[in-house]
């Protein structure tokens, strides 16, 4: 936001002395964040105002001509110009040799030195508009090749541009995120405020509203109080259209407002001074008087800037008792706001609800000046200050014009938050003891009450600051502390107690995780939105109806948030495998269910579940070795990353794998996900195609660290270990996990080397062929020692398993 100072000056003395880096350092560090100061008139050096003393044709150029110009150093100069509209008597702006100007309004400024032009000597330039500043938004030329005619303010020749119109005057360039909960900011009389209790300077009162007694109502009909908290309707007569005086225009351009006309330009001064928009409507176009609803179906408005609206059912609406006249607090509409042959208008001054306003403006992708200030919440009290301040400049500018019909309708008023802080809240944080008078005196210039209330203070909070920016006891303590200021309190070092190491398992766990599937497997980790397409929850074999939803979702398709994570690593593999044949990825993150213990009393009613889920896809064109791949990466996890083992068994098939190959995963006895390969009925539902993908998912919050480290030595063996084959056969449904298990503790180490059937195998059964390690810590095993161990192992398998011994 752009501030003036000139403008600021209006409404407080400021210290004689201050300069701008103190002034924008205590802003900065009490108020709002200063980026930067300029002044309208830099730049102008040696551009000057000059008469037109004589002009004739130049004798090599049909377009350009010799101007005899007065430029208040004595002997008239010539100058060779190709304006359109140049004539004796007429005072021009004179950029003389030192100066920079655009050219033509066009590139960079270019130093004007002493030239001659096809043979006539130029002691200058003769400027339009464009080619001096940013003048051509408040001069506007009529054509291109028109000059700056200026011979209607009260210039001298000589006398510096700057001067002339009035340009000198500091801009502050002002973070508006900076000012993001400080509605009271978004004007010159809220910053002005600031500058007062910054500088104890007093603050000047705003004029006051004081319409005619005994002039009739203008009816105004509130739909919802709660959306419009306030609404007064002024009906003007004896308006003449017309550019506004040049003080009004140039406080406008300064601030980055484009002038329009004097009644437009008088409404926006008065959003700039007080920060509450006003609107202009034409009167001959409300019929009936104002109502302030919400928009029917099937209506359509026509914008200010020529757009058309569709107008949804939460749109709120300035409409007559039959149309629509603009978009509540956001822009009026064209044929209904103020024209050329305006002549009588109803001003309207309104507080609008910010949440609402918020919404319509995302809705139709429009941003505004009005709508910006409404969408801080702006307090109903300020329709008072923007109302007077109006009065005020009608007055000036058109003196004839009247006031013939007012009314306010003020069903919802900003009330004033009154807070209770406690001194030993205030004391403990700010590292001093603050008594009433330092309090008062610090707050009273804000628009503060302090009352002592023994153990406390209780704060009654003004108009300005109530609409949420100042409601807690907190936001009292800021500004307390804010305006002794920050840099005026000492430093006191805190007190540091030095502990031992805190021994986070779980989160040295995941990070182990993380960092062992990226590094040592070689995955890609991706990261997914929390809200799921609901085409691919219903490839995993889900529900969409089944998943948490969002109350304003970013689209119909995805208003469901995930409770698992394979809808996303489909997604992830259909649109990577359009330009990747293999790839390997992974996320760890968190999914979100509904709890079905949950029984409230109000079936609709639901608690969120959320759990940290591990999802892992290996995806190319050999679907036995992915599997293989994906089971050996998931068996060596808990070794590299200190964790409890996982087991895998067979006890429920998931939705979406392939119904031959799945292993459900445990540990410490507790079932935390599955594995398998993607069948081709759900890669097909997420159109993946011409890869095989491996799946898993665990819930990672299962997974249970080891509280210590349990790497011990363990030396190498003293004797030698026996290596023996062992081929049995086995019914078709014993598992790999089932031998494993079985003779773990009977053997050094296990090894799978083969599974067949064939004719010579009997129909239910499969050959199983595996290698194991047998050895002693005591001595060389012996023939018979082998045998022994061999038998016991065999013992057990049939048992445990029905295995038979093939002979080989």
């Amino acid at each position: 936001m752009l501030v003036s100072l000139n403008w600021i000056r209006e409404y407080v003395d400021l210290p004689a002395d201050l300069t701008m880096e103190k002034l924008s350092y205590d802003l900065t560090m009490r108020t709002v964040e200063v980026e930067g100061t300029y002044n309208p008139a830099d730049g102008l050096d040696h551009i000057v105002a000059g008469k037109i003393l004589d002009v004739k044709p130049h004798p090599q150029a049909d377009r350009l001509r010799l101007v005899l110009t007065d430029i208040g150093r004595g002997e008239p100069v010539q100058i060779v110009c190709g304006g359109s509209n140049l004539a004796p008597g007429q005072m021009v702006v004179a950029a003389l040799p030192g100066s920079f100007v655009r050219w033509h309004g066009e590139g960079e400024p270019v130093a004007i030195q002493n030239s001659q032009l096809r043979g006539e000597e130029s002691f200058g330039m003769i400027c339009g508009a464009s080619e001096v500043g940013r003048l051509e938004e408040l001069l506007p030329p009529k054509a291109e090749t028109e000059i700056m005619d200026i011979t209607a303010f009260d210039a001298v020749p000589g006398q510096p541009i700057a001067d002339v119109l009035g340009l000198d005057d500091i801009i502050l360039e002002i973070d508006n995120k900076s000012m993001t909960n400080r509605p009271d900011l978004w004007g010159h009389y809220g910053l002005a405020r600031e500058l007062a209790s910054i500088y104890q300077m007093p603050l000047k009162t705003l004029p006051r509203f004081a319409p005619s007694e005994g002039i009739p109502s203008f009816p105004v009909v509130i739909e919802d109080p709660s959306r419009c908290m306030r609404y007064s309707a002024t009906h003007i007569t004896n308006l003449e259209v017309a550019p506004s005086p040049w003080e009004l225009q140039l406080k406008l351009w300064k601030v980055g407002m484009r002038p329009i006309n004097n009644i437009v330009d008088m409404t926006n001064y008065v959003m700039l001074a007080t920060g509450q928009p006003t609107h202009g409507f034409d009167y001959s176009h409300v019929k009936e008087g104002i109502q302030v609803r919400a928009a029917r179906p099937g209506e359509t408005l026509e914008l200010l800037d020529g757009r058309i609206l569709d107008l949804k059912e939460h749109d709120l609406l300035i409409c007559d008792s039959k149309d629509p006249l603009g978009l509540a607090g956001i822009m009026g509409g064209l044929n209904d706001s103020i024209l050329p042959q305006t002549t009588e208008m109803i001003l309207e001054v309104a507080s609008f609800e910010p949440t609402g306003i918020r919404k319509t403006t995302q809705i139709h992708g429009l941003r505004t000046e009005a709508s910006m200030r409404f969408e801080k919440a702006i307090n109903t009290q300020r329709v008072d200050e923007a109302l007077g301040v109006f009065q005020s400049i009608l007055g000036q500018t058109l003196p004839d014009a009247r006031i013939v019909a007012y009314h306010d309708e003020y069903p919802n008023p900003t009330e004033a938050p009154v807070i209770t802080v406690e001194k030993s809240f205030l004391n403990t944080r700010l590292g001093q003891d603050i008594s009433t008078a330092q309090m008062s005196a610090t707050l009273a210039p804000l628009g503060f009450s302090v009352e002592d209330a023994g153990e406390s203070f209780r704060v009654l909070v003004p108009h300005w600051r109530a609409t949420g920016d100042v409601s807690l006891r907190d936001d009292v303590l800021e500004e307390v502390a804010r305006m002794i200021g920050y840099e005026n309190f000492e430093f006191t070092p805190p007190t540091i107690s030095l502990d031992g190491p805190v021994n986070q398992k779980k989160p040295d766990l995941e990070r182990q995780t993380r960092e062992y599937l990226a590094f040592r497997c070689g995955l890609q980790e991706v990261f997914t939105y929390p809200w799921i397409d609901e085409s691919y929850v219903r490839a995993a074999g889900e529900e969409p109806s089944d998943l948490l939803r969002l109350s304003a979702p970013p689209s119909p398709e995805t208003a469901g948030i995930r409770n698992s994570l394979i809808p996303g690593l489909l997604e992830a593999i259909e649109k990577n495998s359009r330009y990747f044949e293999s790839f390997k990825i992974f996320e760890m993150t968190q999914i979100f269910r509904k709890d079905k213990t949950f029984s409230p009393s109000d079936p609709s009613e639901v608690l969120p579940v959320h759990e940290k889920h591990l999802g892992i896809a290996l995806v190319g064109d050999d679907p036995e070795r992915l599997f293989r791949e994906l089971k050996g990466i998931l068996e060596s996890l808990p070794r590299v990353a200190m964790a409890f083992p996982l087991s895998f068994n067979r006890e429920d098939q998931p939705a979406w794998a392939d119904r031959k190959a799945w292993l459900n995963l445990t540990c410490a006895g507790q079932t935390m996900g599955s594995m398998g390969l993607l069948s081709m009925k759900s890669a097909q539902a997420a159109g993946i195609k011409r890869v095989y993908a491996a799946l898993a998912e665990l819930n990672f919050d299962v997974m249970i660290p080891y509280p210590s480290r349990d790497n011990m030595f363990r030396h190498l063996p003293t004797y030698p270990l026996v290596e023996q084959d062992l081929s049995m056969l086995l019914d078709e449904q014993v598992t790999w996990h089932q031998i494993e298990q079985a003779i773990k503790d009977q053997v050094r180490d296990l090894k799978f080397i083969e599974e067949y059937r064939g004719t010579q195998i009997p129909e239910g059964k499969k050959s199983l062929t595996l290698r194991l390690w047998i050895g002693s810590d005591e001595k060389t095993l012996s023939a018979s020692d082998i045998e022994t161990m061999m038998n016991q192992i065999i013992s057990t398998l049939r048992t445990a398993a029905g295995a038979e011994i093939r002979d080989k």
